[in-house]
């Protein structure tokens, strides 16, 4: 955590991967993020990956640096305690739908400044996933050599929107300082998707060309990159970006003269131009495939980064997570005590901020344990009049 949102807190109530990812972010920055949930926890509670013993190890990580209230939401007096909350503390982020009893209208009748981003299916309001809004946009059909659609199991979407609801929130904050006037803003999940693919130019090539890009497998569109097997079996992608790039990678590989043999049969010359090197690719990945194949691993790592050339072998997750430079030794994880008991690296705040000391993870709560603390902070409410709706059902507790 970095300590640069200091004195903002925020009420989250939400589930899955966008509205608590946006929390989490504000967490990791400073803010104190009071994520709100179900007595026996949300419906993504127990989402996987989860522990032998039922721990989800997926919220464990997405609700680290907040802390947790629980509430009986089925029933009046738990709604009217987070809708109390909500108004006390005057930042909001959810997923909820937009009406109901968690509607801005309805929070905003007892406090007009009140800001609220609210992460949302699609724009009309119906629900929509990660997985069927990619499908709806196109990706599964350019992804894989086809024909069949591919999905991709990277939540993207949900990431995105949960990245771009915590600027948003910070957004609605700066002009409410200026204004005075609060506001909901509103950020479907399908919207982030195709404005992205809009913002990569994709909208704009598929209308200009009048048709959908081809499948193109591992290799990259419209650049010279895909994956290479090397003698002794690795798999590895190679992407060049750059001219220098490109004349290093030819002189690693010794194809600098059966390259520039193409270059005088066509007329072209491929030392500047990507578009060039991707178009005729047909005729260049052959040379590059048999190079390749007659160097080990080893030496061709050595030739590419003595040559600057971009490359990464393909590796499993555990190989990943067992990586020095990449986790083990990464500063940006550290240890930190998990409810689950579980004890591995977490992350803390992706960024680094060299004028400022970067601290270690903090943990995830567990559901309810600062439900005394905050009611009776941000309420007033008293230790009895807790201690009675306890007892009654309404407000969930579990202490760490």
């Amino acid at each position: 955590m970095y300590q640069m949102l200091t004195g903002l807190s925020v009420i989250e109530a939400s589930s899955f991967v966008a509205s608590p990812s946006a929390g989490l972010y504000c967490a990791q920055m400073g803010a104190e993020v009071i994520r709100v949930d179900q007595i026996d926890g949300g419906p993504d509670f127990r989402r996987w990956p989860v522990t032998a013993a039922g721990d989800s190890l997926y919220w464990e990580n997405l609700n680290r640096a907040k802390k947790s209230v629980a509430l009986d939401l089925g029933r009046p007096e738990g709604r009217e305690l987070l809708q109390a909350l909500v108004r006390a503390t005057g930042q909001f982020v959810t997923n909820f739908p937009a009406d109901g009893f968690l509607s801005h209208r309805k929070l905003a009748e007892g406090r007009a400044d009140l800001v609220t981003v609210r992460v949302m299916g699609w724009a009309d309001g119906s629900p929509a996933l990660d997985y069927t809004v990619n499908n709806a946009i196109g990706y599964p059909m350019m992804t894989g050599p086809g024909p069949e659609p591919v999905n991709h199991v990277l939540p993207a979407w949900d990431l995105l929107t949960g990245a771009y609801a915590a600027f948003a929130l910070l957004a609605a904050i700066q002009r409410r300082s200026l204004t005075g006037e609060g506001g909901e803003v509103r950020i479907p999940l399908s919207d982030v998707a195709i404005g992205t693919v809009a913002n990569l130019g994709g909208i704009a090539e598929v209308l200009y060309t009048g048709e959908n890009r081809p499948r193109l497998g591992n290799a990259v569109y419209g650049l010279f990159g895909r994956d290479f097997l090397t003698a002794d079996g690795v798999r590895t992608m190679i992407v060049v970006v750059t001219p220098r790039q490109w004349s290093n990678l030819l002189a690693a590989l010794g194809l600098t003269d059966a390259v520039a043999g193409i270059e005088a049969e066509r007329g072209i010359s491929f030392a500047r131009d990507d578009g060039l090197r991707f178009t005729n690719r047909a005729a260049l990945f052959p040379l590059f495939d048999a190079a390749i194949s007659a160097l080990s691993h080893a030496d061709l790592t050595a030739a590419l980064e003595a040559g600057g050339v971009v490359h990464s072998a393909y590796r499993t997750m555990l190989d990943a997570a067992q990586d020095p430079a990449l986790v083990v030794d990464n500063p940006i994880f550290g240890k930190a005590d998990n409810p689950s008991g579980f004890t591995y690296p977490a992350a803390g705040a992706f960024a680094t901020v060299p004028q400022l000391e970067r601290q270690a993870p903090s943990s995830a709560p567990r559901n309810g344990q600062h439900s005394e603390e905050i009611l009776a902070e941000r309420l007033g409410m008293s230790s009895g009049e807790i201690a009675r709706l306890v007892d009654a059902g309404v407000i969930g507790i579990r202490g760490s």
